[in-house]
């Protein structure tokens, strides 16, 4: 196949470029600076030049492809970055629409009461103003306009050498705090997967996923917080702290009421599916390297 990539340069989407590579197939991805480019090149894809913004580059990658992969978000958590996502996939699924072709989208977990989110519990965002501009809705509403959609909702942590996601910036405010802060006793769970995981679940979930489904790249059900924070806290030789939900505001800004949030995620549908199993290795084991402690 033929397949576009947004995001292709990113910490996912790079390694998902690679495992699509190695499958065999044609990869187009959007580039928005030269570095990007030129990374992408080297690998032998075929660069399209844009940004989210650039809704022409987004129609003009996905007019040309047989299977859009959208993994690029500004990652900014705003109004602007959850309307950029939403128009974004509006713009790839009505240039899919009516073709059969398949979209497979990024999205995230939503915490479900008392028990672990599973791939047959809906997104609860709905509309612009919810995050992400829901994004996961919109896309799987193209089901019935002629798309072949498929959503991936992503673990908050995607882990790895080289990651400068969420747990690099626990680090980063640990280390500007001088202690690692959890949020009361830490027993809420974050879910976790390795990148080289996630990725093979992207290349596996454009092959083989039906249309409408939903995927959890999810290799570890629930970390416990306090464990994350204690690694944390042993990479920097510093204390591990018990903090109020305000000081964790204080201290790790909006990264620390989601540090609060029970996450507890499985993947076993998504397992037996795609016959998907993660190998790589755990949050703790990365968290026991030098790598996310390097200034």
């Amino acid at each position: 196949m033929r397949v576009f990539v947004t995001g292709a340069s990113g910490w996912i989407g790079s390694a998902t470029v690679d495992e699509l590579l190695a499958d065999g197939h044609q990869v187009v991805g959007l580039a928005r600076s030269e570095a990007s480019a030129a990374s992408l090149a080297g690998k032998g894809v075929e660069v399209l030049r844009g940004d989210l913004d650039d809704l022409e580059a987004l129609r003009t990658g996905a007019a040309g492809a047989d299977a859009v992969i959208h993994l690029a978000n500004k990652h900014t958590f705003d109004a602007a970055a959850n309307s950029a996502e939403r128009i974004a996939v509006q713009t790839l699924g009505d240039e899919l629409a009516g073709s059969g072709r398949r979209l497979l989208i990024a999205s995230g977990m939503n915490p479900v009461p008392r028990r672990a989110s599973t791939e047959a519990d809906p997104s609860p965002l709905h509309g612009p103003d919810a995050p992400r501009g829901g994004a996961e809705n919109l896309a799987l509403s193209y089901q019935d306009k002629g798309v072949h959609p498929i959503v991936v909702r992503f673990a908050p942590t995607v882990h790895g050498d080289g990651d400068h996601g969420l747990i690099r910036m626990l680090v980063t405010g640990a280390r500007a705090a001088g202690f690692s802060a959890y949020v009361a006793d830490g027993t809420n769970r974050w879910p976790a997967v390795h990148r080289s995981d996630a990725a093979r679940l992207v290349a596996l979930g454009i092959n083989k996923a039906p249309s409408g489904a939903i995927l959890h790249a999810v290799a570890e059900e629930g970390v416990p917080a306090l464990d994350i924070a204690e690694a944390i806290a042993q990479g920097l030789n510093i204390p591990a702290t018990s903090v109020t939900p305000e000081q964790a505001t204080t201290t790790l800004g909006w990264l620390g009421p989601f540090f609060a949030m029970d996450l507890l995620t499985s993947s076993t549908a998504t397992q037996t599916l795609l016959g998907w199993t993660p190998t790589g290795p755990t949050l703790l084991e990365d968290l026991a390297t030098s790598s996310y402690f390097q200034d």
